[in-house]
């Protein structure tokens, strides 16, 4: 019979409803019987003793939040009675062991990847287009427009052929689909558009440059075209020096355009179409090889969270991070206000106090920055997210932070900073979705692993991202965009370290190619740029 409640922490005082619970019902837990005071739905918690007013509440054995009024025991906890509540942070003190998982099965193991001549090896061959300046958006469009229709194969929409059915009253031949080959078999051409680039504060342009120039930088990228209007805030410099600060002795093709030195819009594309056709071709020639394991870089990403996921998904994705950073791989973890209230323990596992004191100020100046705006952290969880059980933004940060599984922190990057070190990485993005997952890759991740309870189809241009479902019922009820579901751990049939495995031969799978990802299929390409300025 499936366990009915379940508390994460020998700490914790509240505990999870793994199914729903009826009022006045008597549930048996640690030895003990539990009266339910309210009814309780699945994910949501209870309390395991009463709390009175400023009591703390403790999940996942940290501070999560304190009680607003009394609340009984049995009773469940809602954003009525519960207020968010984190632990201060002042500094490192001291060091927490790590229990390194055993590898032994996974030292031969290889996939096959695209190995770039600095080394980084891709676990996707692209050629990508973008534009410096928000007014080339159009052009890249187009461009778009053009390549899709010459090299890739095209399949028409099913509900384009509904339509298309209904309009010819379903006559057979008006409604079948003309489907082409790839021109190209080893390389997918990729199109990118954002709002940037000129008309905020110069800052704000600059970090773009650093985002493009990684996105240009990781291995799963062979080559761009990049196109410049020439007035930009963002100018060519500036996007050439990002990119030379990240990889010096880069050799790899990127072919420039800027219109306002070329003339007419017929003048350039005419020129871009050539050239990065020539380019495309020869990128067209690289294969796959065998790679070690240690040259997956992996980003951690988690997204419509439910009250399940710190149980489930999450901490699948923590051990199969601790997995790749044993085989000597690296693990990217992101999201800076969904790791509020667990500052200590990320401080605890900084390898010095360099990395420590810089977790500290970036937390902090980012929540400044969310107070000065006139609001905070503890507005973080998602209308999603408090329907299935996140109540409170420190609630939320414990679960989400298991991601990050339990291995020593090698090195904290500002947004925009590139991956120098293997090892698990903490990343300065919001806890937006999309702009978190689009960061991550331009900071090198090759592989996306990301966690959802509700549901979201989030892709990358360049980067396959791993759907991970917290339950089993999104995972029937959303087939289309789930890749693998970790409901089991839930229903108690597997452990989390047997999903873990799971989930690392299914990555290295993907990272060879073998297996297309759902948001891939679906043509998922989301690209979203953090803008932490102003605009003039």
């Amino acid at each position: 019979m499936q366990k009915r409640l379940i508390k994460v922490h020998p700490s914790d005082n509240v505990a999870v409803a793994l199914v729903n619970l009826d009022a006045g019902e008597i549930v048996s837990f640690e030895n003990n019987s539990i009266t339910i005071v309210s009814d309780v739905k699945a994910k949501h918690k209870i309390s395991l003793t009463k709390f009175n007013e400023g009591d703390r509440i403790i999940m996942y054995g940290v501070l999560v939040g304190k009680a607003n009024c009394v609340i009984e025991k049995g009773d469940v906890l809602t954003i009525n009675n519960v207020k968010h509540e984190s632990e201060k942070v002042y500094k490192k003190t001291g060091d927490i062991g790590w229990s390194i998982p055993n590898i032994e099965k996974w030292k031969e193991k290889t996939f096959l990847g695209y190995h770039r001549e600095d080394g980084q090896v891709g676990t996707e061959n692209v050629w990508l287009f973008f534009p410096l300046v928000f007014c080339e958006n159009r052009n890249i469009e187009i461009l778009k427009d053009i390549f899709e229709k010459e090299l890739l194969k095209q399949k028409e929409n099913p509900h384009q052929l509904l339509l298309r059915s209904l309009i010819n009253n379903g006559q057979e031949e008006a409604i079948k689909s003309n489907n082409s080959d790839d021109f190209f078999d080893n390389i997918d051409v990729k199109f990118i558009t954002h709002p940037g680039g000129c008309g905020g504060i110069r800052q704000d342009s600059e970090a773009l440059a650093k985002l493009l120039a990684g996105y240009v930088n990781n291995p799963n990228v062979a080559g761009a075209t990049v196109l410049s209007l020439g007035c930009q805030n963002l100018q060519i410099d500036i996007f050439k020096n990002a990119l030379n600060a990240i990889n010096p002795n880069s050799t790899k093709p990127v072919l420039i355009f800027e219109q306002q030195q070329m003339g007419t819009v017929d003048q350039m594309l005419s020129a871009i179409v050539k050239d990065s056709f020539e380019a495309i071709k020869k990128a067209n020639n690289i294969k796959r090889q065998p790679a070690p394991l240690s040259k997956l870089n992996v980003g951690l990403e988690c997204g419509g969270s439910d009250g399940f996921s710190g149980i489930s998904a999450n901490p699948t994705l923590g051990y199969t991070s601790d997995l790749l950073v044993a085989l000597k791989g690296t693990a990217i973890l992101s999201e800076f206000p969904e790791l509020c209230g667990v500052e200590q323990e990320l401080v605890n596992r900084c390898v010095n106090e360099t990395s420590a004191n810089k977790f500290l100020a970036l937390m902090k100046a980012f929540e400044k920055s969310v107070v000065d705006a006139g609001s905070g952290f503890d507005m973080n969880p998602s209308p999603g997210n408090i329907k299935d059980g996140l109540i409170t933004d420190a609630m939320k940060s414990a679960g989400a932070a298991k991601k990050g599984g339990t291995s020593p922190v090698v090195d904290v990057l500002d947004y925009g900073e590139y991956i120098t070190k293997s090892g698990l990485n903490l990343l300065c993005t919001p806890g937006n979705d999309v702009e978190s997952t689009t960061a991550m890759v331009g900071s090198g991740a090759t592989i996306v692993l990301f966690t959802t309870g509700l549901g979201t189809p989030t892709g990358n241009p360049i980067t396959p991202v791993i759907k991970v479902s917290s339950n089993t019922e999104l995972a029937n009820k959303m087939s289309d965009i789930i890749d693998i579901d970790t409901g089991a751990v839930i229903r108690g049939e597997k452990t989390i370290e047997e999903m873990a495995e799971e989930m690392l031969n299914f990555i290295i799978d993907v990272a060879s190619g073998k297996i297309q990802t759902k948001a891939k299929k679906l043509n998922q390409n989301d690209f979203i740029p953090w803008k932490r300025g102003v605009s003039l």
